[in-house]
């Protein structure tokens, strides 16, 4: 028996690579629906691909870490070693891609027929051959760098998932090596002459042509190969030197290092039997780290394809600005009269945006502080705090550098944001700042006033139209008095500073957790939890939940994606339910709920239920102390518990049921609140009476 084993309980928990690769075959499932449009379910295969490659480049680059440092290593939920773990995971891939195979195969084909056409370029004819012949010649020809490997030509290094058309070649008696990457700077794929839907894929195109391209040569084999590289570059390798004299320049440093990590991964488009010997003996693979598919390598293409039959789509929509609020009264009359929830993607975000615009210009306002993991492309955030800062408010950024795959983003977005007048500091070493907290601090003539801004998403507002997140807006002055203690504490580096109404990780999140679970086992039978997180997997809060389900208390779980805790194991989870909703959006928002009816306490959160984010990041909890927003957010967790349509239920085993009714009585909780995205009667503002108002304009008069 391993020391793990004797420390802990395994039979109510699961290894998490297993069970996020189980989120993700929900994913691919999507792309099964009869009732999602087509190009939409082309895309869930796009989704299902890229999240498996961001799997890869993560989870199997750090155990392949793990288990090169520490192989006798045993994961606390699963007891297994870093080695058994990538067995696994190997062994479970294998099947998942057969049936994306299979999955794409059908959607293609229905495609096809409604006009959507992926084309070889066997299947071209007459003028779009000529077109697509000349295409090539002209735009793609002059950019392409074959290679031969030999004694005389290294093997190149494969950059992670850039596409390669790979080829045994043949000289007098021996085969060597063919290497042709795709260039990045060309278009993923060619539109047909005439149509929005027809196109040939580029790494096809090259692929046909890559015999006159090695024409000195017998072509043996040939495909299309893509190779997933470890991401999982490592923050502490190097501290601070005369090398690095800014974490900015640190941070370049190691970006530059992860393009040169080890590969973990070979995919083949068809089969190469020689070429795959070749290949895995140069990237020093094994076999069972190989992938052979008919699906496209790189799916990306799918959302290029626009402008068809509307019925291939889901049905276009707005978010809303919300109803409940007046869009020519100032953001700041309104917050100061009640607090402001926003509900991604079912609203915009144009009322936080409004916030920030008003404030940039408001001349009483003083300053404005906030945390940023994750920004759009083209950010209004980032305009409004620069606008901010050149209107001479004080503007602090607590910029997260280490935003895994946005950290050049970030970058480059801190130049801009210094250039404007802003402060820039960074997340405190070795936590990250993952938080989503604004402080705007104003002043009236009753002295200084706050805005406190706290959500469970990105101030992001691509992600903000896809995913599902809430933003709360208020004006609550203990919950202001820590936003400040918070920034203070940021500045200084003080990662354990006293908070009275947030929940703060490192410093109080995890054990307010605990304490407020106690609560409901104090209760027993009468005692009630519901977390909604997109992971679980921190141990203590697992085994936590599990005595609160031996203690009587129902313990309702909305998971996302990585949950390690089985439900409904005998004297142990019998009382624990887990629930996954996956859908059009992607279910984003973190919220605590404890209790039930005047004893409910509730918080919402930047902060999943994992180790990472309870004891080794930045994170804040808020509660949510306005009863009508809290009634809301109960009503709102229990209709996604209530979920029959995109909601699966896990088994004792780990794997997840679908939860389909019988009959006509359907429910799916993101449809419902497309349609009905109103949440709270309009505010009523206050009035200024008359009599005060002349009083006032006597006594400015005066």
């Amino acid at each position: 028996m391993s020391k793990v084993s004797e420390k802990y309980d395994l039979s109510y928990t699961q290894n998490r690579e297993i069970s996020w690769l189980r989120f993700n075959s929900r994913v691919l499932e999507e792309a099964t629906d009869e009732n999602v449009p087509l190009l939409e379910r082309l895309r869930f295969i796009s989704i299902f691909t890229s999240n498996l490659d961001e799997f890869f480049m993560v989870r199997v680059g750090s155990l392949y870490d793990l288990n090169i440092m520490t192989p006798k290593h045993r994961d606390n939920k699963s007891g297994q070693t870093p080695g058994e773990q990538l067995n696994n995971i190997f062994e479970a891939v294998r099947p998942m891609i057969a049936r994306r195979d299979s999955i794409y195969s059908e959607v293609s084909e229905k495609l096809s027929k409604k006009g959507v056409c992926d084309i070889s370029y066997d299947q071209l004819f007459g003028s779009e051959k000529e077109y697509v012949r000349n295409y090539y010649k002209t735009h793609i020809a002059p950019l392409l760098s074959p290679q031969i490997v030999d004694f005389n030509h290294p093997f190149p290094h494969l950059k992670n998932k850039s596409l390669y058309i790979a080829t045994v070649i043949r000289n007098k008696k021996e085969n060597s090596l063919g290497i042709l990457e795709v260039p990045d700077t060309i278009p993923k794929i060619i539109f047909l002459p005439g149509s929005n839907s027809n196109f040939i894929r580029t790494e096809n195109l090259i692929l046909h042509n890559i015999d006159k391209i090695f024409q000195i040569y017998n072509i043996v084999e040939k495909c299309v190969i893509s190779v997933t590289r470890n991401a999982d570059i490592s923050y502490d390798d190097e501290k601070f030197d005369e090398d690095n004299p800014d974490f900015r320049n640190y941070m370049k440093k190691l970006l530059k290092r992860r393009e040169r990590l080890n590969p973990v991964r070979l995919e083949m488009q068809g089969k190469a039997p020689i070429l795959k010997k070749m290949l895995l003996a140069r990237l020093k693979l094994n076999e069972n780290q190989c992938y052979t598919c008919d699906c496209p390598l790189a799916m990306g293409y799918a959302y290029q394809i626009e402008k068809c039959d509307e019925s291939l789509y889901y049905s276009p929509y707005k978010p809303i600005y919300p109803l409940y609020l007046e869009e020519s009264v100032p953001m700041w009359k309104q917050i100061k009269q009640r607090d402001i929830l926003l509900f991604y993607p079912y609203h915009s975000m144009k009322p936080f945006l409004d916030l920030l615009k008003q404030s940039a210009t408001d001349p009483n306002v003083l300053s404005i502080k906030i945390t940023i993991y994750r920004l759009a492309k083209n950010s209004a955030i980032v305009k409004h705090l620069c606008s901010a800062a050149e209107n001479g408010k004080e503007v602090t950024i607590l910029m997260e550098l280490r935003a895994r795959f946005d950290e050049q983003n970030n970058i480059e977005w801190t130049k801009i944001l210094e250039e404007a007048g802003c402060k820039v500091i960074y997340g405190p070493e070795d936590y990250k700042c993952h938080s989503k907290i604004c402080l705007i601090t104003r002043r009236d003539k009753n002295g200084i006033k706050y805005i406190t801004q706290i959500g469970t998403g990105n101030y992001n507002e691509k992600t903000s139209a896809i995913y599902t997140d809430f933003s709360l807006l208020t004006s609550n002055e203990s919950i202001a008095n820590d936003a400040v203690n918070f920034f203070k504490n940021m500045l200084i580096g003080n990662l354990y500073g006293h908070y009275n109404t947030l929940l703060v990780a490192p410093v109080s999140l995890k054990n307010t957790i605990e304490r407020l679970i106690d609560g409901e086992i104090a209760r027993g039978n009468k005692g009630y939890i519901i977390i909604k997180a997109n992971s679980v997997t921190e141990r203590d809060l697992i085994d936590k939940l599990k005595e609160a389900s031996c203690a009587g208390v129902k313990v309702e779980l909305i998971i996302r994606g990585i949950c390690c805790i089985l439900p409904s194991i005998p004297s142990k989870t019998e009382n624990i339910t887990v629930t996954s909703v996956v859908g059009r959006f992607l279910e984003h928002s973190r919220i605590y709920s404890f209790g039930d009816g005047e004893l409910n306490q509730m918080y919402i959160s930047s902060a999943d239920i994992m180790t990472r984010n309870q004891t080794r990041r930045v994170e804040v909890a808020c509660p949510i102390m306005n009863d009508e927003i809290k009634k809301w957010l109960s009503s709102y967790l229990q209709l996604l518990l209530k979920d029959n349509t995109k909601a699966r239920r896990m088994i004792s085993n780990g794997e997840y049921i679908g939860l389909f009714s019988e009959d006509n009585d359907t429910v799916n909780a993101q449809q419902y609140y497309l349609k009905n995205p109103i949440m709270f009667t309009k505010t009523k503002l206050k009035r200024q009476p008359l009599f005060k108002k002349l009083i006032n304009k006597f006594r400015h008069t005066k």
